[in-house]
């Protein structure tokens, strides 16, 4: 009911309705991720502990929803993609070892941790009593992200090359190259299933089976996780028709340079970060004014009323482990997601859904530093 009428009235302010879509879509996406309970640390951790793909074939989903929707999206934008050119704000970045470092301590951070930052928002509001410190911690890490990036520009950034699928292989081919991986993944992932998990995997619950279950498993049980995976990825395809790509840690990035700018704790100039699209590189603003900020604001409201609805709104009192593990992780994920342009959200999700190599290789670097961090049992 807040969330409602906090969008009726910002629709009323100038230039409002782009903030009020960003609080009530970010409302729909909270709920989506808490009720499926969407988390890209713990589907991997599903994975590689317990050999349970349900939730990487929900990522799978995701992106391939998105995949087609932003392909589509983006002929609109761009109608030929030639080369120099890019599709304004998408998330498309340049391919460097620096990348694949990011990625790692982003991975890394999510072990710690225990979730990735997108998680942690909705977590925060389920009551989680780590959430607070890993976002506090993932600012902190922005900060230090801003710190090293010129060294990081100079070395490697500046001469990298920035890869979009769509300038090699046109809109088409981009689109079939990439669905043609993720359905190469989805039959690897699917072979690995139990016999019973395989069958049941895309079948609603008894309870959803008739429009009255349907209505009682919104706030009862958990959501199947292609449900989860198909709604998170056509959330990523509206955002972009009103909004920027699909990102989480945007305003983050935006607060923690103003708060550092302004205390003269960041170089005075940071070398081509402003040029490159992703979640790192918004200029100091009026948090309000940001749809980012209303979008993570969303997020939080409509995760706090689904856990309230499901009885899943537990809230405790942290304990030290928990605050260190919160605060340290929370860094890494915060220097990663800046040094990379993107969390597993902006950079992984919209990067790859518009055809960008650096999702990819994000990505991929993420996925091995979970399964080094759970070998070496690191995990919260």
């Amino acid at each position: 009911m807040a969330v409602c009428i906090a969008v009726q009235r910002l629709g009323d302010v100038s230039g409002g309705r782009a903030l009020a879509f960003a609080l009530g879509l970010g409302a729909v996406l909270g709920v989506v991720l808490q009720r499926s309970r969407f988390c890209f640390y713990c589907h991997a951790r599903d994975y590689f502990e317990r050999n349970d793909a349900r939730g990487l074939l929900a990522i799978v989903a995701a992106l391939a929803v998105g995949t087609v929707g932003m392909h589509v999206v983006m002929t609109g934008w761009l109608p030929v993609p030639l080369p120099g050119r890019l599709p304004p704000d998408a998330h498309i970045g340049p391919v460097s070892w620096a990348l694949v470092l990011a990625g790692l301590a982003f991975g890394l951070g999510m072990v710690i941790s225990g979730s990735c930052i997108s998680a942690h928002w909705y977590r925060l509001g389920e009551g989680s009593p780590t959430a607070p410190f890993a976002l506090v911690g993932a600012a902190a890490g922005f900060l230090l992200g801003f710190n090293t990036w010129n060294a990081l520009y100079s070395a490697t950034i500046a001469t990298a090359p920035v890869v979009w699928l769509p300038q090699h292989l046109g809109y088409a081919g981009s689109a079939a190259l990439q669905m043609a991986v993720l359905g190469l993944l989805a039959a690897w992932l699917w072979r690995r299933l139990p016999a019973h998990d395989a069958a049941d995997a895309g079948a609603p619950p008894p309870r959803a089976s008739s429009f009255i279950g349907a209505l009682s498993s919104l706030r009862v049980g958990r959501w199947p996780y292609a449900w989860g995976g198909v709604a998170v990825g056509a959330i990523a395809v509206l955002v972009v028709l009103r909004l920027k790509p699909l990102g989480v840690t945007s305003a983050m990035g935006s607060a923690a340079r103003a708060w550092g700018d302004a205390r003269d704790w960041l170089p005075v100039r940071l070398e081509g970060l402003d040029s490159f699209g992703g979640c790192a590189t918004a200029v100091a603003e009026q948090l309000w004014q940001l749809p980012n900020a209303w979008l993570v604001a969303g997020i939080v409201a409509g995760a706090w009323a689904a856990a309230l609805a499901s009885a899943q709104f537990r809230p405790q009192r942290p304990t030290w482990r928990q605050v260190g593990r919160g605060l340290g992780g929370g860094v890494l994920l915060g220097w990663g997601a800046m040094t990379g342009l993107g969390c597993t959200v902006g950079n992984l999700l919209s990067g790859t859904m518009a055809g960008a190599l650096s999702g990819w290789v994000f990505g991929a670097a993420v996925l091995l530093a979970v399964w080094g961090g759970l070998r070496l049992r690191w995990g919260a």
